[in-house]
């Protein structure tokens, strides 16, 4: 079994335990696993090999037993038995937005339904609106949310689709004669998730690279194969296609294939006003009188009078004009990244040491670390209570000593925002810490009214310094955020000057671009974090940066490219 696999076994562990009607913190432990084994930058299998399943964050000895009988056996007696209690297929209403495991149960118990097709005739019928609890307006949305299911794509998360682009390209550039090879499509342009793989290589002879690419490792099926293009399948599911062309035509190939389609529009467009025909080959002159090649996207754009537009701005969201006005924004770099404000140790569900941790962090370059430990309700993390806090206080100072002024450890929390809308912690206690992030991880299904009450609450508590992962969503394993009125939480921030965060983790990327680039046109600090829970986990940054640029976020924007000193001068005003 590799990674992914894993993952959605412990999420249907968790969905059906949830369903059954298990106590949270159980339920959380699985989704925890599922979500770090989805978003491993290692395969799954050499850590059992060497005997490490525990080094895996949120792994603890229960699931490194189930994971250990999953790939000796590939089976797990345990959910073989939940089963039989429970049967899956109702995990798959749980993607049914605004349908909760409570709702599920009631639902399958009452009325004896267990598949999509019988839930959405039961409720065309009005047989859902008397059950208790419910009425006609939960009936209608289970309907509007059925049709929202159905029209899901099934794309990859970008967590997933990145690294194994990079392997086929480490592979293919091994080919003699190949020249580049470049990730095109929605990859490049770093969607938070994408469709195919598609990659671009420039080779005189595409007979090698064709060879090379059908033989990938991992490749269970060819779906084509040409002179200029060849389509494979891999046996999770993900597939990929590779196109090859001469040297000299590859910045038109790469701009083309990069898309999107409504960037290359424009460009067309701005080509034929020069009287030239823009394809994936050349400029061709409309007069017939020749043709210009580019061997560079940056000659593609300077021949249409632009400078070069980077990839995670072409979605027609006004870059063409800013570029015609040379108004492009200098964006944001991991480079620019001098602070990382989400990040756990022993203390709760890390798997290193705070000083650890702050020793891989200083190796980074980072100059001040964050260490936000889960707050004691949230108990499958191994939540602090005030007390420890104390005690973590009394390390942070043993930390510091011996780092010097390598590194800067700001003692911190992730308090949850808990179902009331009251956070973990007294505002007294919260007073008194370096750094507050206040985040959501159950109780995503409240209505919309309740959860956004919830967020706005913690936005409004002095205390707060940022909001992390705003809507609480996972791409990997897929599960949609908390139903949020954005509008409402996007000017609660504006207003008291809270900072949200886009959590790197690929199994999150929240906030998305398109409300990150709101947040930072209404003035909005932006934090982005890693969300560590081991030293690998620091390598995500490069996702949340990519966000960060989709959203047109420069090194002003993001306050985790400060300065010590101007980060701390805007805490000391937050009341730190």
């Amino acid at each position: 079994m590799n990674n992914r696999e894993l993952a959605d076994t412990f999420t249907l562990i968790a969905d059906l335990l949830e369903i059954k009607g298990e106590i949270i913190y159980k339920t959380l432990a699985y989704r925890k696993a599922a979500e770090n084994l989805a978003g491993l930058g290692r395969d799954v299998n050499e850590y059992w090999k060497e005997g490490k399943l525990r080094d895996i964050p949120g792994v603890g000895e229960a699931i490194a037993e189930k994971i250990d009988e999953l790939l000796r056996t590939g089976k797990l007696e345990f959910l073989e038995k939940l089963k039989k209690e429970v049967p899956p297929s109702l995990a798959e209403w749980l993607k049914v937005p605004g349908l909760g495991p409570k709702k599920v149960g009631l639902i399958w118990k009452t009325l004896h339904i267990t598949t999509l097709a019988q839930l959405e005739a039961a409720a065309k019928k009005g047989k859902l609106r008397d059950l208790p609890g419910m009425g006609a307006k939960s009936e209608s949305a289970i309907l509007a949310g059925l049709e929202s299911l159905s029209r899901r794509s099934g794309r990859i998360p970008l967590g997933r689709a990145w690294p194994l682009a990079q392997e086929i390209i480490a592979q293919l550039k091994k080919v003699k004669g190949v020249v580049a090879a470049e990730p095109a499509g929605s990859l490049r342009r770093m969607r938070s998730t994408i469709g195919d793989l598609d990659i671009l290589v420039a080779a005189k002879d595409s007979k090698p690279v064709m060879e090379a690419f059908t033989k990938l490792p991992g490749v269970v099926r060819v779906l084509g194969k040409g002179e200029t293009k060849s389509s494979i399948e891999f046996g999770d599911g993900v597939r990929a296609q590779v196109w090859v062309h001469p040297p000299e035509e590859f910045g038109t190939a790469l701009q083309y294939a990069t898309g999107s389609k409504d960037h290359n529009v424009q460009l067309r467009q701005m080509a034929l006003d020069k009287g030239l025909s823009l394809s994936d080959h050349s400029f061709e002159k409309t007069n017939g009188k020749g043709e210009i090649l580019c061997s560079t996207e940056e000659e593609v754009y300077k021949t249409l009078g632009l400078p070069w537009i980077p990839p995670e701005l072409r979605e027609d969201r006004g870059e063409v004009q800013a570029a015609k006005q040379n108004k492009l924004p200098k964006l944001i770099e991991v480079k620019d990244i001098k602070a990382d404000l989400q990040v756990h140790s022993t203390w709760s569900d890390g798997k290193l040491s705070m000083l650890e941790m702050a020793q891989a962090e200083a190796r980074r370059g980072i100059k001040v670390v964050a260490f936000t430990d889960h707050s004691q309700s949230l108990g499958v993390t191994g939540g602090l209570s005030m007390g420890d806090h104390k005690k973590q206080a009394a390390e942070i100072k043993k930390a510091q000593d011996k780092l010097g002024d390598s590194i800067l450890i700001l003692h911190a929390t992730e308090v949850e925002i808990k179902a009331d809308g009251t956070l973990d912690y007294p505002d007294k206690f919260l007073a008194g810490l370096d750094l507050v992030l206040a985040s959501l991880h159950t109780s995503l299904r409240q209505p919309r009214e309740k959860v956004t009450e919830r967020v706005i609450n913690a936005i409004r508590n002095p205390h707060v310094d940022i909001i992390g992962h705003p809507t609480g969503r996972l791409l990997m394993p897929d599960r949609e955020g908390a139903d949020l009125d954005m509008d409402a939480v996007l000017k609660a921030a504006a207003e008291t000057g809270v900072a949200l965060e886009i959590n790197a983790h690929p199994a999150r990327l929240d906030l998305d671009d398109v409300y990150a680039r709101r947040a930072k046109e209404m003035g909005i600090p932006i934090s982005i974090n890693t969300d560590a829970h081991s030293e690998a986990d620091l390598d995500m940054l490069f996702y949340g940066v990519a966000i960060a640029r989709r959203a047109w976020l420069t090194k002003e924007d993001v306050i985790n490219c400060w300065s010590t000193d101007k980060l701390l001068r805007w805490l000391k005003k937050r009341g730190k």
